[in-house]
């Protein structure tokens, strides 16, 4: 994988070419035998070639729009991008009409220079955490490929892209942990900002209380330049936090529970190395934390489910036999709460809020596996029972990030060739700055 830093200071010392970077990506799209064709939905290899061309010689005159100009992206699938369709990894939406503008994000990746490489596959209206579309295939992790494992959803075309070398960086959208969970399982940085952070405008909602947009690259700066780049800010590359006196706080209920050998030994190792290196980490009850499930116990649901049915209900009536009935199910799943109930719950949330941000003041982040395991594979999802649970599984750490408005990092923290396991930071309200120079620091440390 290339980062963002090392592919930009390519190209401007003139060692490699935007037209050349934008075949490198499209011939490993094309290849038979990768991932390409299930990883996106469409290529845009035209137009690509024709931005790229233009890039370089902007480039050569002086008059490049900036250092990233000419690097590829992959787009998620429910990002506006004017002239094409925002399908949702949906078969529901293929004769809609395609966007009349860019949505602003993209907006924002054009004007720095980004070049869209192709419309990348996620799960059906991003509604689940394992990755699985059976509308458009699904892409396999990069990991133990021969058996055919998840790549976590439902960012999933993005984060194989990215760790396939598909694309240099791709954005992604994270509901639950929609772009740290396909970062996770394939090895790569996903970052989830505060929602407020990244205007929505022009992508295809899941749940407006939890959605966030976000991206996924190869390290954490290549996440730190793009989510500036989308929230309409200078992108910079963090200054690394010195991980010595960083105080992390392990939540001792929930985000270890069910956690496989594999996830463990690797979680285990990599807060020994923080510890040696000076980091202060302690155990901690927080309350709040368990308060959550009950909240949506009372209410009988959560947010996602009653919001996506708000937004699906025509489109569920007229055209709910082109669904997958493992998205659909869920959604239906919103026309049970009341409204007394919803109320309820927003009002819940805010109690839950404030007595988190009470308690982890003290505390630079919180510190969790991002998943408890490791990619299951495929043929494990065959029956309902065991699908629901696994997405169940990976979505319980990342989602408490979402529910309480938090920032939220996973990185890698596995020794190579062994299966990807991500370490996650989750930071405060508004604190994603703090939060990617203590990523950067923590990123420097495990890979020492």
């Amino acid at each position: 994988m290339r980062t963002l830093q090392d592919t930009a200071k390519a190209l401007a010392n003139e060692t490699l070419t935007a037209r050349a970077l934008v075949e490198e990506c499209l011939a490993k799209i094309a290849d038979p035998a990768g991932e390409g064709a299930r990883a996106f939905i469409c290529v845009s290899a035209d137009a690509a070639r024709s931005s790229a061309d233009a890039h370089d010689a902007l480039r050569r005159a002086g008059r490049a729009a900036g250092a990233f100009a000419g690097i590829p992206f992959a787009v998620k699938d429910l990002y506006d991008v004017a002239g094409e369709r925002s399908m949702a990894g949906s078969r529901a939406l293929a004769d809609s009409a395609p966007a009349k503008a860019h949505a602003p994000t993209i907006a924002r990746m054009l004007a720095a220079g980004f070049i869209p490489i192709g419309r990348a596959n996620m799960t059906e209206f991003a509604y689940s955490g394992i990755g699985a579309n059976p509308h458009y295939g699904t892409p396999l992790s990069p990991w133990d490929r021969a058996s055919r494992r998840i790549p976590g959803g439902s960012s999933s075309g993005s984060g194989v892209a990215v760790a396939d070398g598909m694309a240099i960086v791709a954005l992604g959208s994270d509901t639950g942990g929609s772009c740290r969970i396909p970062a996770a399982l394939c090895g790569i940085v996903g970052y989830k900002p505060t929602a407020r952070r990244v205007p929505l405008d022009g992508v295809i909602p899941l749940s407006g209380s939890l959605d966030s947009l976000g991206p996924l690259g190869a390290s954490v700066g290549c996440c730190a330049i793009v989510d500036g780049v989308l929230a309409g800010e200078t992108p910079a590359l963090p200054a690394a936090r010195p991980v010595s006196g960083l105080r992390l706080a392990i939540p001792t209920q929930i985000v270890r529970d069910g956690m496989d050998a594999t996830v463990s030994a690797a979680f285990d190792k990599a807060i020994t190395r923080l510890s040696e290196l000076g980091a202060r980490i302690v155990e901690i009850d927080f309350a709040p934390l368990s308060e959550i499930g009950q909240a949506m116990v009372t209410a009988k649901g959560g947010f996602a489910a009653p919001e996506a049915f708000a937004w699906h209900r025509e489109l569920l009536a007229s055209k709910g036999d082109l669904y997958d009935p493992r998205v659909s199910s869920r959604i239906a799943t919103g026309a049970q709460m009341l409204a007394a109930d919803y109320i309820n719950l927003v009002r819940a949330r805010r109690a839950i809020i404030a007595a988190m941000d009470a308690q982890t003041a003290e505390y630079d982040a919180l510190v969790m596996p991002t998943c408890p395991i490791i990619a299951p594979r495929l043929d494990e999802l065959a029956g309902d029972a065991e699908y629901f649970r696994l997405n169940a599984l990976l979505l319980r750490n990342p989602s408490l990030g979402n529910f309480l408005d938090r920032c939220s990092i996973s990185l890698p923290c596995h020794e190579p060739g062994q299966a990807p396991v991500g370490l996650m930071l989750t930071g405060e309200t508004g604190g994603d700055h703090a939060l990617f120079s203590i990523a950067a620091g923590v990123e420097a440390a495990l890979r020492h």
